[in-house]
């Protein structure tokens, strides 16, 4: 299989080198197509400075970028965001998409993130509108260098037509997704020298609360893992999160095989030639695919991922404990992990109980309890509680000592915010306790809490 792989990624790059010396035209660095867009060469990259391909001027992809907007930063950033846009036939989410990236972020996040436009479109009317309604509704983050806007003139794509009909496609259907390839190859290849990491999305998505904290938290936790993508989403090439070094390399991959197969097909044999054999999926999703309508052809696109929570995952590791009569596999603890899994137990009694014990006492921000499906197997009568003083039960299990009331379940659910202000001091449980009587099984959804965090300067340093 190792070798098998080897003679794969031998083979690619040279066809790669081939079929660049034979595109002279794409070797060299041509003019701004207008005097009011700034010609902006590729600058080399801190965040690639660990690749071979651009340390040693190997496989030249050399290409000119109009700057349109924004002022590029000096000092690399923890993370880059890409996305590629286009004229499409039916709506448009562009807008929506970077006002979700940057609401749903904290200054400090911000000021650790650079999002990369590329307007990939060759009318330049649409592109004109485009970037005046971009500066209009981002004029502060362009000016901070949080928001790039960018276009590559067309001379330097390869051709898009009478191309290679795999898995006998439609000519339009195969010219689309070998463009899309293209710009993605672009799009990268630019970015590797603004930050530490790359996430590639696509224009048409929303984003979950303090997504970037969340990903830099996936990141700290796999140092010992080796990877080469962590995926955010299970949808097309939306939440993919790889390493700025890896980019130059995969911005060649996608040039080379443009006209073969959809880009997100491409990136699972990009993953296995670097030796990253079995996917990494993280759950909950924290990118929501909102558009209703493709860009190709405008065709209806209503894709969800089923997933994805607005409100993002961030509840610490973990015991979970419960005296209620479980159904099959649906143990407690999947109330508390991350997916869609869910506790589903038989009928409760008065004083049964579910306890989360924390691994590390922490200082809880806030609480929310989901229970119940279509109104069905609801917990209707129970306490909230928060524990301190860790000790073990007669049953063998941890619990707290001492505990003190948040509130009472409402019609299933529960939901408290701003917990610090009045319960100040390190938490060690968080409780369910029932206290009336129930005719009907129940099944408690989610459980979610947060916590007082300080990633203010592991963000800042980029680490």
């Amino acid at each position: 299989m190792r070798c098998s792989l080897t003679k794969v990624l031998v083979g690619s790059l040279l066809l790669l080198t081939v079929y660049l010396l034979g595109r002279s035209d794409l070797l060299l660095t041509q003019p701004g197509e207008s005097a009011s867009e700034l010609t902006w060469p590729l600058a080399k990259s801190e965040g690639a400075s660990a690749s071979w391909v651009d340390g040693g001027n190997y496989l030249p992809l050399n290409v000119s970028y109009l700057l349109l907007a924004g002022v590029p930063a000096i000092k690399q950033r923890f993370l880059t965001i890409g996305l590629a846009s286009v004229k499409r036939k039916k709506g448009s989410y562009l807008l929506p998409t970077l006002a979700s990236l940057f609401s749903q972020s904290s200054s400090t996040e911000r000021a650790s993130m650079v999002v990369v436009v590329l307007l990939a479109e060759f009318d330049p009317v649409w592109r004109g509108a485009t970037l005046d309604e971009i500066r209009a509704a981002h004029p502060s983050e362009l000016d901070k260098g949080q928001l790039l806007v960018i276009h590559v003139p067309p001379q330097f794509y390869p051709p898009l037509t009478a191309l290679k009909r795999n898995y006998n496609d439609a000519p339009e259907r195969v010219s689309f997704r070998s463009k899309q390839n293209v710009d993605y190859s672009f799009l990268m290849h630019y970015s590797s020298s603004q930050a530490t990491y790359y996430l590639q999305l696509e224009d048409d998505v929303i984003s979950a609360h303090s997504f970037l904290s969340t990903i830099h938290k996936s990141i700290q936790e796999r140092q010992a893992v080796h990877w080469a993508l962590l995926e955010f989403s299970s949808l097309g090439y939306i939440g993919k999160l790889y390493k700025a070094a890896d980019l130059p390399l995969l911005a060649r991959f996608l040039f080379l095989f443009y006209q073969e197969m959809p880009c997100d097909w491409l990136l699972t044999h990009f993953r296995e030639l670097l030796v990253q054999k079995e996917q990494i999926l993280i759950k909950p999703s924290l990118f929501q695919h909102i558009g209703a309508f493709s860009s190709f052809k405008g065709n209806a696109n209503p894709l969800k991922d089923m997933s994805f929570e607005k409100d993002v995952y961030s509840n610490p590791v973990a015991d979970v404990y419960s005296d209620i009569s479980v159904y099959k596999d649906h143990v407690p603890r999947l109330a508390w992990e991350a997916g869609e899994g869910y506790f589903w137990g038989r009928t409760p009694e008065l004083g049964s109980y579910l306890t989360v014990v924390l691994r590390a006492p922490a200082v809880v921000t806030s609480v929310r309890v989901v229970t119940g499906f279509e109104g069905k197997d609801v917990l209707l009568f129970a306490v909230v509680e928060l524990g301190q003083n860790v000790e073990t039960t007669v049953r063998g299990e941890k619990s707290c000592k001492d505990f003190r009331p948040l509130g009472i379940m409402n019609n299933g659910m529960f939901e408290k915010k701003a917990l610090e202000m009045e319960f100040g001091s390190s938490t060690s449980c968080l409780r369910l306790r029932v206290t009336g009587k129930h005719k009907d099984w129940i099944a408690i959804m989610k459980i979610r809490v947060t916590v007082k965090t300080d990633l203010h300067t592991s963000l800042v340093n980029g680490s």
